[in-house]
């Protein structure tokens, strides 16, 4: 596709202009980021909440979750990797359900993955080995079974036969 004389850029609360088709490490603030996260809903921002799920808390609950399996601590930067694992979603401001992630293509593929890079470049963040990735991919679905049970109304039966993730969720007041 020609990009030339696309206007892709959002410009954000910062003043800052963040270009979707070339990003740069230098196109947010810290603030522009954080905002992002927060106000990125999960699950499509359906909810039996009062109110939706934000990636940024998703987050946070795989960095729990990270933590605990760690008896001698994470890195700083491994928390960081944890903590801003879907940072490109929130500098898109969308995170799709999984079940159209096929359909959106690979353009878009590759847009989150520049944003996601840039994001990793911009913090210093070096990508997963193989072996972490495991790790990572774990505590990331046992947070989406969660979810999928104490945020979005799934049943326990369902998040594992329909949702096809194979960890049982976190009890309610853990």
């Amino acid at each position: 596709m020609n990009t030339e004389g696309v206007r892709a850029w959002v410009r954000l609360p910062s003043g800052k202009r963040l270009d979707l088709l070339n990003p740069t490490a230098f196109d947010w603030d810290d603030e522009d980021l954080a905002l992002g996260l927060a106000r990125t809903y999960r699950w499509g921002g359906h909810s039996i909440w009062p109110l939706p799920l934000s990636v940024a808390q998703h987050s946070l609950t795989v960095l729990a979750l990270r933590r605990n399996e760690e008896p001698t601590g994470l890195a700083a930067h491994a928390e960081l990797r944890e903590l801003l694992h879907d940072a490109d979603e929130g500098l898109l401001g969308f995170d799709p359900i999984s079940v159209i992630k096929p359909f959106l293509g690979e353009g878009f593929h590759q847009l989150a993955g520049s944003l996601q890079q840039a994001v990793f470049q911009r913090y210093g963040i070096s990508y997963w080995s193989p072996d972490e990735k495991i790790i990572h991919k774990k505590a990331d679905r046992i947070a989406a079974a969660s979810e999928a049970v104490h945020v979005a109304g799934w049943r326990s039966d369902e998040v594992k036969q329909v949702l096809k993730i194979p960890f049982k969720s976190l009890e309610k007041d853990a």
